[in-house]
């Protein structure tokens, strides 16, 4: 199937009638339970942290650090976490940019959490204002006919600016509709559909993974955002991101579960990464 294949399937089953819930189909595919299960002991051990208990918002703020430093490095600024911490002025190159963005995403994705069952699109839109502030004719819309996509880490076929409006349509309707679907699964879809369909004219990868941290907190999995995908998907390496990209654009029940088990282990790095930093708060209060 072409590309996109993935979500252009699970509506046809909602379209069909074969299932009222289609992302929930997804959750039945084979080690995709396995998979959400595993998603579920790796933040239940972040959570369960005493330090958790005291110190939840250094938490947060760490991990919002790491997650922008692990979405930039995604992007190709891959920065050293000392000095992303260290950098105040984000107006530079294109890498010093991308980081800058990757700051700015993840400070706004918690103000949107409200909008984004309601709104999706909205929220996207506001999420490219955010991270392509510095190019003031293209943010915040889709892309139209005929303006190129600054997006070089993902190589797909690009969808016409029709079908793109279409199919984010189809997402925003599916995000909206709400649906027994594990949190997991819902923020694959997500973050596949927008890299797939690369909506804007730049910045998509950023905006996709921080349209996947607002599902997994919105959805009450992660609620004090503390399991930083991004740095998962930084430690799984490009390659390897690319790779459950294309399984998910495949539309095979295979491919799609290979993506969905992907975005898993990115979450499950996440949250060992938080737990880590707890340890070490722990540590330095002993």
């Amino acid at each position: 199937m072409g590309h996109g294949a993935g979500l252009r399937r699970v509506l046809l089953m909602s379209t069909t009638g074969a299932n009222a819930d289609p992302l929930a189909a997804l959750g039945a595919l084979p080690g995709v339970a396995e998979s959400v299960e595993s998603v579920r002991k790796a933040v239940d051990r972040v959570y369960g942290h005493r330090i958790m208990r005291r110190r939840s918002n250094e938490i947060t703020s760490e991990a919002a650090l790491r997650g922008a430093r692990g979405s930039a490095a995604l992007s190709g600024a891959d920065w050293a976490l000392e000095e992303v911490r260290r950098r105040s002025d984000f107006s530079g190159d294109v890498e010093a940019r991308a980081v800058g963005a990757a700051l700015r995403l993840t400070a706004e994705a918690g103000q949107l959490l409200s909008i984004w069952r309601q709104s999706p699109l909205r929220v996207l839109a506001r999420l490219h204002l955010v991270a392509a502030a510095d190019n003031a004719d293209q943010v915040g819309r889709p892309r139209q006919n005929g303006e190129p996509v600054d997006e070089p880490l993902v190589e797909l076929p690009l969808p016409d600016a029709q079908e793109a409006h279409g199919r984010l349509d189809g997402l925003a309707a599916l995000v909206a509709a709400g649906g027994s679907a594990p949190a997991l699964v819902t923020a694959a879809v997500v973050h596949g559909e927008l890299l797939a369909l690369r909506p804007f004219t730049s910045d998509n990868g950023l905006v996709a993974r921080a349209a996947e941290r607002i599902v997994l907190v919105g959805s009450g999995l992660d609620p004090k955002s503390v399991c930083p995908a991004e740095v998962g998907h930084a430690e799984l390496g490009r390659a390897a991101y690319l790779a459950a990209l294309d399984g998910y654009v495949s539309g095979t029940p295979e491919g799609m579960a290979a993506w969905i088990a992907h975005c898993g282990k990115a979450v499950a790095l996440g949250a060992r990464e938080s737990t880590a930093v707890c340890e070490a708060l722990q540590r330095g209060a002993a």
